[in-house]
């Protein structure tokens, strides 16, 4: 267990899928700055780590998958300019190369729910409680939400929830696409474990292609984003997966991508 004052960054490995825990649970899982430098590490290094195809991030204990920035900290800043230099925790999820799967429980707020933002897909158990609180402590959030937000909901959505600083519950998450899918807590782990572990068998190389693609869409006008994922296509078809892809499709068989 991680210490309750300063917290941690766990990382768990099952074959091709890592699994990070945020890990201060007394806290609803706040992270501090030592935290988030740890999260960076730990995004850092799986990114570089050839048997991980796919990350799940998630917080430790029931209660929380994150609560956000540690407030103690925030009200200890004095240097803003070192301050604007800080390790951006749900930045460094968001600029992962590989697939990330974020699974949700009790508290999503804030930079909590900017790390979810940050993944590629969000499966929320029942008890997921998702919000913005930023306006109505004085400041709008720095890790995407206002621009990660419409990008998922729509702008309207996206406003009731950041100006309101209200919080929803998971199945209203669902109703305007904010998470991908609700299933029972029991079942959370298990079922996002099954869905990591699917992705996983890919090919690594269509997967990152496939998240490269898709994430261009969101900032390329879509004749650019056309050749971007052309290129892509083209990048694939140099790769030795591509031969087994189609050998067992003719073979009727499932693929194999490698160990």
């Amino acid at each position: 267990m991680a210490d309750d004052m300063d917290g941690a960054i766990r990382i768990e490995r099952e074959g091709h899928v890592a699994r990070i825990v945020i890990d201060r649970p007394r806290k609803h899982n706040a992270i501090t700055p030592a935290m988030a430098r740890s999260l960076g590490e730990a995004c850092a290094a799986l990114d570089a780590d050839a048997a991980i195809r796919v990350a799940v991030i998630t917080g430790g204990g029931a209660r929380a998958f994150s609560a956000g920035s540690d407030m103690n900290a925030l009200g200890e800043i004095t240097d803003l300019w070192a301050f604007r230099s800080r390790v951006e925790y749900a930045a460094v999820v968001r600029d992962m190369r590989k697939p990330v799967i974020a699974a949700l429980r009790g508290w999503v707020l804030g930079g909590g729910l900017e790390i979810a933002l940050g993944a590629d897909i969000r499966i929320a158990g029942a008890s997921a409680r998702l919000g913005a609180p930023e306006v109505t402590r004085g400041w709008v959030g720095g890790g995407g939400a206002s621009q990660m937000l419409p990008r998922l909901v729509g702008y309207g959505q996206a406003m009731r929830l950041l100006l309101s600083g209200d919080t929803i519950a998971a199945g209203q998450a669902l109703s305007i696409g904010l998470v991908e899918d609700v299933v029972a807590d029991e079942a959370l782990d298990a079922h996002v474990a099954a869905l990591a572990q699917r992705i996983a068998a890919f090919s690594p190389v269509a997967t990152q292609a496939v998240k490269a693609a898709t994430r261009a869409a969101l900032s390329m006008p879509l004749e650019a984003g056309i050749r971007h994922e052309n290129e892509l296509h083209v990048l694939c078809m140099s790769d030795r997966g591509r031969h087994e892809g189609i050998a067992a499709f003719v073979e009727k068989r499932p693929a194999t991508f490698g160990e």
